[in-house]
């Protein structure tokens, strides 16, 4: 999830670079929801693991 993250970002600082403002802030605006939907994906996976505590093998 975060590779589409980082392309996003690559496309909106090329785009910036060439002039297409539009453009550049779309993608930069779909990248921030994507970085923040896999944060707190990771918050929540992160806090269930915590929950359910190591288990010994």
């Amino acid at each position: 999830m975060l590779g589409w993250v980082v392309t996003f970002l690559i496309v909106a600082l090329v785009a910036g670079i060439l002039g297409f403002g539009g453009i550049a802030g779309a993608s930069i605006e779909i990248a921030k929801i994507i970085f923040f939907v896999a944060l707190v994906l990771f918050l929540v996976s992160a806090v269930v693991g915590l929950a359910r505590g190591r288990t010994r093998v």
